[in-house]
């Protein structure tokens, strides 16, 4: 039944962001309002030529996964294809309880393979929703978190998106 698979979804609610707990942090966001500044900043910055709404559903979706196997930064020692592997296998799992399970399954491959346009933008807004949160983080604290900007910046120009850095 899907009303146990939405509750348990909805437990991204309570599923602190890893990263910022190891930098010290505490009363960090959830992985559920990381995902929404994500959705947020897609939006609000999707160029004209991409399919907003695809890339809405997929930040929506992108996540997900991680309501079953927490939140894996690179500093936990996992391998790239470690991550994937589990978080794919998550959400098979999940996806086969949902009415809308296999269209969500399709919109996290997309964004995990990273190979069309939609997804490689919504991973720079996965960056950049992290970047603009290490600057209310450090506003509060006596944090230095310019390593996440640093590494959201170094996304952000490979992809070919500086403008996302910029202020307007």
């Amino acid at each position: 039944m899907p009303r146990e698979t939405f509750i348990e979804i909805l437990g991204l609610k309570d599923l602190d962001r890893a990263g910022w707990l190891r930098s010290g942090l505490n009363n960090v966001e959830s992985v559920a309002a990381h995902s929404w500044g994500v959705a947020f900043l897609a939006f609000h910055l999707c160029p004209d030529e991409l399919d907003r709404n695809r890339i809405l559903q997929m930040a929506i979706c992108h996540d997900v996964a991680e309501v079953r196997v927490g939140d894996i930064t690179p500093h936990d020692g996992v391998s790239s294809e470690d991550k994937v592997a589990m978080e794919t296998k998550a959400m098979v799992e999940i996806s086969e309880k949902l009415p809308r399970g296999k269209e969500m399954l399709e919109l996290f491959e997309e964004y995990e393979s990273g190979i069309t346009p939609e997804a490689r933008f919504l991973k720079l807004c996965d960056k950049l929703d992290m970047a603009l949160q290490s600057y209310e983080y450090q506003n509060r604290t006596d944090h230095d978190l310019s390593n996440f900007r640093i590494t959201a910046s170094k996304l952000v120009i490979e992809y070919g998106y500086p403008d996302l850095l910029r202020s307007k």
